[in-house]
């Protein structure tokens, strides 16, 4: 269960915490995250830059975990993210709308810390509010 324990840190802290010190006690300095959004970041930085993007633009950003499965070292995480529009994102204007979407984590932990991660996300769920919303917004002033 300390794999386990190890996703939930990953998420409270890095994640709805936005506490990116945090990143070299729960993740291997070589860590490999594939993202659904279409990114794969190796190391560090590559990771905690990709955690700056979302959370800047997506304001008040959560995961939440719904469920998880563990074996051995490995852990699988069932998620619903949650984050309001408020700057670009996959580049969309913001809309000031919150956006949600779910979503399943594959995390690899070796000797204590997370070396590999790939998410899968409801893409096609996440671009469509995009889009809906995008056209929903009144026009900006001249």
């Amino acid at each position: 269960m300390e794999a386990v324990q190890l996703v939930r840190r990953f998420y409270a802290e890095i994640w709805n915490d936005g506490d990116l010190d945090s990143i070299p006690d729960i993740c291997h300095e070589g860590i490999v995250f594939r993202g659904s959004l279409g990114d794969s970041k190796v190391g560090h930085q590559g990771f905690a830059d990709y955690v700056r993007y979302v959370r800047g633009a997506l304001g008040g950003y959560r995961c939440h975990i719904e469920d998880t499965v563990c074996e051995g070292e490995r852990v699988f995480a069932k998620m619903s993210f949650a984050g309001l529009h408020e700057r670009e994102f996959q580049g969309y204007a913001p809309t000031g709308k919150m956006l949600e979407w779910t979503g399943a984590a594959l995390f690899t932990i070796e000797d204590g810390r997370v070396v590999e991660l790939w998410v899968l996300g409801d893409v096609h769920g996440l671009m469509a509010q995009l889009s809906a919303n995008a056209e929903s917004r009144p026009p900006s002033p001249a």
